[in-house]
């Protein structure tokens, strides 16, 4: 691991010592996903060349959905991806409120060198270009309302295509642009909070546009493919858009259940018929929310287009399907993985030495056995609790000349600080809870 910055590894042990997937150095940490690498590769490069994909990821808790997810998201930035990454709730973020969805995009929208929310510096990257081009097609640079001109004319062409699906977005666009030329910081700053898909902008400011009310149900779609114009233009190579949680969508209302499962649906044959290009959307979820009765199955349209059957042998699962499935952790990449976070940490920490004569690979083969037997000997659900745990002893180890380890077999668990499947694995049988 001499590869890892002094910054990558400090935010690796950073997040997995709060128990949380780390945003960025996933690359190092991605055991057992190379079946998966060269299809990811494919279907980035069919998206990069103005196609469209979708990829359903389905695993139990514990599985890595959303190491999974960020992984992919991470290979894609350091592609030339823009990525963005929705958490589904029925409060936060309802999937049948497009809207809403659409700001989430906007506002986790992240690029390899800018993070969250790189909306509008992107926004501003792609007038840059525009006035790049200008140049280039012969405006003089020592002339800005020559450079204008032509930016504005170039500006029309590129938006042709999106204006006719969402005029709104280019309109705002338009009045965006002129509002920073004129150096109107207010009338920008609410322009481009509007075209983010912010609710609650002033109407003076609107009226600068010539655009009116908010971003509805209805026209978050054309916003999105207005994105990816945008993105298109600024030599961007698309946008990876995951929805995580979706599972969530068991939990809630009848109703608010069957127009979120539609919005779905239409999302998938939006993408399939080619009104997206560029766009690669990933949504993660539980088997019981793609085989269940309360989750895809409701919708046999959308079920057909997300189905897979996985009857056969893990073995041949085709990494190519529109669904694919996590297996979960076994001991063997359990202790590979600790392995992995055990040479990260050393990797320039002063007491390398102590850590490689303390933390051995037979070590580690114990210490992850003892940490799932804590919890009923169920491997998926100990990634998470081992990691922290880990890093927690190797801090000790680091800070403490005379701290020795315990024997692995000594490693308790406890409840504190554990999620509620966590906290079922840990107490067996008698935490299970049954509403009567």
């Amino acid at each position: 691991m001499a590869d890892i910055s002094p910054r990558r590894r400090r935010e690796i042990v950073d997040a997995l010592r709060r128990g949380t997937v780390p945003q960025r150095g996933l690359d190092v940490m991605a055991v057992g996903l190379d079946r998966f690498a060269t299809a990811i590769a494919d279907e980035l490069a069919t998206v990069a060349e103005g196609g469209a994909n979708f990829k359903a990821i389905r695993g139990e808790y514990g599985a890595g959905k959303t190491f999974f997810a960020r992984w992919l998201t991470e290979t894609a930035k350091q592609q030339g991806f823009a990525t963005a990454e929705v958490q589904i709730s029925e409060t936060e973020t309802p999937l049948h409120r497009l809207e809403t969805v659409y700001r989430r995009i906007t506002e986790s929208l992240a690029t390899e060198a800018i993070g969250p929310s790189a909306f509008r510096d992107i926004i501003d990257g792609w007038f840059r270009v525009l006035e790049q081009d200008a140049i280039a097609a012969g405006a003089d640079p020592r002339d800005p309302s020559a450079v204008a001109t032509r930016t504005d004319a170039l500006l029309e062409q590129r938006l042709a295509v999106v204006s006719r699906a969402a005029p709104a977005f280019a309109a705002a666009l338009r009045g965006y642009h002129s509002a920073v030329r004129l150096g109107d910081v207010p009338t920008s700053d609410g322009l481009v909070a509007w075209l983010g898909g912010q609710p609650s902008v002033a109407a003076t400011i609107r009226r600068v546009a010539g655009v009116r009310g908010d971003i509805d149900h209805f026209a978050a779609f054309g916003f999105l493919q207005g994105l990816l114009a945008v993105l298109r233009d600024s030599d961007y190579r698309g946008l990876v858009l995951v929805l995580d949680e979706v599972e969530t969508l068991q939990r809630v209302r009848s109703d608010v259940r069957e127009k979120s499962l539609n919005a779905l649906r239409q999302l998938i044959d939006e993408v399939d018929a080619g009104r997206f290009p560029g766009l690669y959307v990933v949504i993660t979820g539980t088997p019981a929310f793609f085989d269940g009765t309360q989750g895809v199955q409701r919708l046999p349209p959308l079920a057909a287009r997300v189905g897979v059957d996985f009857s056969s042998d893990p073995k041949w699962d085709n990494p190519r399907a529109p669904q694919v499935r996590l297996l979960g952790f076994q001991h063997a990449s359990l202790v590979e993985l600790g392995q992995r976070i055990r040479d990260i940490y050393a990797n320039g920490s002063p007491a390398v030495d102590r850590i490689g004569a303390l933390i051995t690979d037979n070590y580690l083969g114990g210490y992850a056995t003892a940490v799932a037997g804590q919890l009923g000997g169920r491997v998926g659900i100990a990634p998470r609790v081992f990691l922290r745990k880990l890093v927690d002893l190797l801090d000790k180890v680091e800070q403490f000349p005379d701290f020795v380890p315990d024997a692995a077999g000594a490693v308790q668990v406890a409840a504190d600080g554990l999620n509620d499947d966590e906290r079922a694995a840990l107490g067996g049988l008698d935490a299970i809870q049954i509403d009567v």
